[in-house]
């Protein structure tokens, strides 16, 4: 399934002590009144509310909602004291976020004491007492073997908030992730054994499905493409690429066609992310077909179906999650290092992610692809400048997966005029640093670069897959 076919939603609930309601008047309406404030800020017809839960019974109502709902991650905002028993029900196995929010800073403890009247002061006191239940929850989801998530602040807290947008964007893509098909068109670069990896295991650590594609196939859509859905493709190259005089007519012509045959594989197999490459023997159109696909490959990872060149499946779901947070995700790889001005050239030749470029991508005509068989229109752009963020989908030694992230800014300046995707990075590290520290962990030579600083997002992403994060700046 293509990425936003299924809905995703979020479960939350709030939790107290049915005794306190006759014993306090007035603390369950204040209490409700505190998650309709947490239910409003996470926003979105996608959260679920259980209201808040004093029993064992409400608790497997819950339970049975969220499981209705098909919920993905679930909010337990802490109101006051409640029983870990009317807890342990309603989460069931699903992620959970803990929100320990007071609903101030502090109490007004001159005003506080003045009240005078003990059973006053404390119903006031329990609507202050989250901190009170956060350790015995901890306590059981720990050895209940629950993994659990904790923001701890105010209910006005905003550095709380970003925190739990982040747990909540996380989620998203997640599921996101989990609801798509990744397709695996040809083979690997020969020789590339970075690069080779265990789709199984990609399967088992995102939820991703995996669709073998037959070379064939896109033969196929090819030979239908119409003379109309030419047209529009043409005009659509005109539109999003700063097409070079010198491309020739014939050159833009094919890549149209195969740009139109992709879109028809993409849509008949509801691909959301693709990794290819293949050869094909010399003169046949096997290898034409392949040597015109940058164009429409970058069309297509503009709209959320990130495309990665030389098989990279790794790298394709790198792409796939940086393009699920907003960021982009370009194909990319170490191009030259600069120690007179600290930066770092990272691109790629084949597709890039054109909505994040710096200006309107390039459409050139290339006399050889570096490496590989065919010529034709290549893609030259510059990643957006300012803040980035890098992630490598890493296969250890073991076998099992990790997330390996960065963070630094896209600068201006001079690049190499290939007819690639190539841009200038600064990191915090210097250069020697930076590429020490990176190539430590053992990465493929690919990562995906996307606009901002989102390494936190991925963090929180790797723990809901249970994962290993790395970032190395």
């Amino acid at each position: 399934m293509t990425e936003g076919s299924k809905i995703f939603r979020a479960g939350l609930f709030g939790i107290g002590l049915e005794t306190y309601w006759d014993q306090f008047p007035g603390l369950r309406e204040r209490l409700e009144g505190y998650l309709g404030t947490v239910r409003a800020n996470l926003g979105g017809e996608e959260v679920i509310s259980a209201g808040l839960v004093d029993t064992v019974e409400k608790a497997e109502d819950a339970a049975a909602l969220f499981r209705r709902q098909d919920a993905k991650i679930v909010f337990l905002y802490v109101s006051t004291y409640a029983l870990s028993s009317t807890v342990l029900p309603a989460v069931g196995n699903l992620p959970v976020v803990v929100l320990n929010l007071q609903p101030a800073k502090a109490i007004d403890y001159a005003w506080f004491n003045s009240l005078g009247d003990r059973g006053k002061m404390t119903g006031e006191w329990l609507a202050f007492c989250q901190a009170c239940a956060v350790p015995e929850i901890a306590s059981v989801f720990q050895r209940a073997g629950i993994p659990f998530r904790q923001v701890t602040g105010t209910l006005d807290d905003a550095e709380a908030w970003e925190e739990i947008r982040g747990w909540l964007d996380a989620s998203h893509v997640a599921a996101s992730l989990a609801s798509t098909r990744l397709g695996i068109l040809g083979h690997y670069y020969n020789g590339m054994l970075d690069v080779y990896t265990d789709p199984t295991q990609i399967a088992v650590s995102f939820g991703t499905q995996i669709e073998h594609l037959e070379i064939g196939e896109l033969k196929a859509h090819r030979g239908n493409v119409t003379q109309e859905e030419l047209k529009k493709k043409e005009e659509e190259f005109s539109r999003e690429f700063q097409v070079l005089p010198e491309c020739p007519p014939d050159e833009i012509a094919r890549a149209a066609r195969t740009a139109c045959a992709l879109d028809r594989l993409v849509a008949g197999r509801r691909l959301g992310a693709l990794a290819y490459y293949y050869e094909g023997t010399p003169g046949s159109e096997e290898e034409e077909i392949i040597a015109s696909v940058i164009p429409g490959n970058s069309l297509l990872t503009a709209r959320h179906v990130p495309v990665a060149g030389e098989c990279e499946v790794k790298n394709a779901m790198a792409m796939k999650i940086m393009d699920a947070f907003g960021a982009g995700g370009s194909f990319s790889e170490f191009y030259a290092m600069d120690f007179n001005d600290q930066v770092i050239l990272l691109g790629h030749d084949g597709p890039g992610h054109i909505a994040i470029a710096e200006g309107k991508p390039k459409l050139k005509p290339l006399g050889v692809f570096h490496g590989k068989p065919g010529s034709g229109l290549s893609v030259e752009m510059n990643v957006r400048h300012g803040p980035v963020s890098l992630l490598s989908v890493v296969q250890t030694g073991s076998g099992k997966l990790k997330l390996l992230a960065a963070e630094g800014e896209s600068v201006p300046g001079p690049i190499l005029e290939i007819g690639n995707t190539n841009s200038r990075y600064r990191f915090p590290l210097n250069v020697r640093q930076f590429v020490d520290g990176w190539s430590r962990e053992g990465p493929a030579h690919h990562c995906a670069i996307g606009v901002g600083h989102i390494a936190p997002k991925i963090r929180k992403l790797a723990s809901l897959l249970n994962l290993e994060f790395v970032q190395v700046c």
